[in-house]
């Protein structure tokens, strides 16, 4: 072990900076969204129709299955969720 530390574990696994800044992106979204439909009481159904999509997407949503998404589709449902989205953008260490 080389006793290496990373801010995050997507540092650690993706091979450039910005496919680990895309990851971080995109698992913020998701978990969002996620935490966004429990708190609403939404069956996946609901969810889906909700936010324009198929029931499986929300499955493969809820279940985590973060390569399935990119930033525009999270992006979208996002906003069809009634959630806003923001980008903070701060140089780099």
């Amino acid at each position: 072990m080389n006793g290496q530390r990373f801010t995050s574990v997507w540092d650690a696994i993706e091979d450039t900076a910005a496919a680990a800044e895309n990851m971080k992106l995109r698992a913020t979204l998701m978990l969002d969204l996620e935490a966004h439909i429990r708190q609403q009481g939404w069956t996946q159904d609901e969810a889906a129709r909700r936010l324009g999509v198929t029931q499986p997407r929300i499955s493969d949503l809820m279940r985590g299955k973060i390569a399935l998404f990119g930033l525009d589709t999270l992006v979208n449902m996002a906003v069809a969720a009634g959630l806003q989205v923001e980008i903070r953008i701060v140089r780099a260490a």
